[in-house]
């Protein structure tokens, strides 16, 4: 079922579990994602990112997922990610996407919180769930432990930046990073600091970057205050690894069957991470 992503926040919130929000950018990695969330009778976000809208423009990822979501016995929702680009964030509004992020952490406080307050007020009209984000993540391949912890969330940003901009949902930083690590590099979450932006923040905290990210520690978020928690290189990976093997092996093999083992190495890379958020069984 196409559900409100507000609602599925606030009962994620209530009950001590993270939503896990997993990107998609075609019929398959959402088929993926459903699927697995049906398997384990667990709510699922998807995400599309904004860069991927050229390959699945809004109106059709939406038309995709409501159609998975009205076959699924589950809560589905769709969710625009690292939306920047005003014209994009309007697309996925109007074509009817259930949560917007809206991402200007980049910019100094004052002009995020402009930016921000700007697609609260344009989602109001539909009870869109918006995600703005304090703070900034880095590029996993190049994870610096001691220039991340510049980019983190400032604790004393998060009770002004909600109180101006009216946010369902707050993106921080806390030690993770965008993408695939390299090997031998592991993030380490500063629970320390999400403990302290728990206590300021009065709506949930969503965690991106979490592919990579020791199961053990993700397993700690929705206990202080986490509620929504990104996957997205981990999956695509696993897919794009299943893909290529599949096609070196067997170049003969028909492009739909490819694509098959394609969607199950996603999968199957979707579930570990699910059992670490606390989402099964909470559908």
């Amino acid at each position: 079922m196409y559900t409100n992503m507000k609602h599925m926040v606030a009962k994620a919130s209530s009950e001590g579990y993270a939503l896990l929000a997993i990107n998609c950018m075609n019929l398959e990695s959402a088929r993926a994602a459903v699927r697995i969330a049906e398997k384990y009778r667990a709510p699922i976000i998807l995400n599309l990112y904004q860069g991927h809208l050229g390959h699945f423009p809004p109106a059709m990822a939406a038309a995709v997922v409501k159609t998975l979501a009205e076959e699924a016995a589950v809560p589905v929702t769709l969710s625009l990610d690292h939306g920047k680009d005003p014209r994009y964030l309007r697309q996925a509004f109007r074509a009817g996407f259930s949560g917007l992020m809206i991402d200007a952490s980049a910019f100094p406080l004052a002009e995020n919180i402009r930016q921000t307050l700007e697609v609260v007020e344009l989602a109001a009209s539909a009870a869109v769930c918006v995600e703005g984000e304090l703070g900034h993540l880095g590029n996993a391949p190049w994870y610096d432990p001691s220039r991340n912890v510049d980019l983190m969330t400032q604790p004393e940003d998060v009770a002004p930046f909600i109180a101006q901009t009216g946010i369902d949902l707050l993106a921080v930083s806390v030690g993770t990073a965008h993408g695939i690590y390299a090997p031998g590099v592991t993030p380490v979450i500063d629970f320390d600091r999400l403990a302290q932006l728990q206590h300021e923040s009065s709506v949930p905290l969503a965690l991106h970057g979490g592919s990579g990210t020791p199961f053990d520690q993700l397993r700690r978020c929705p206990s202080l205050g986490v509620a929504k928690i990104n996957v997205g290189a981990a999956i695509f990976e696993a897919g794009k690894a299943a893909l290529l093997h599949t096609l070196c092996h067997d170049s003969s093999i028909e492009l739909a069957d490819a694509l098959s083992v394609m969607e199950r190495a996603c999968e199957e890379a979707i579930v570990p991470y699910l059992e670490a958020s606390g989402a099964i069984n909470k559908a």
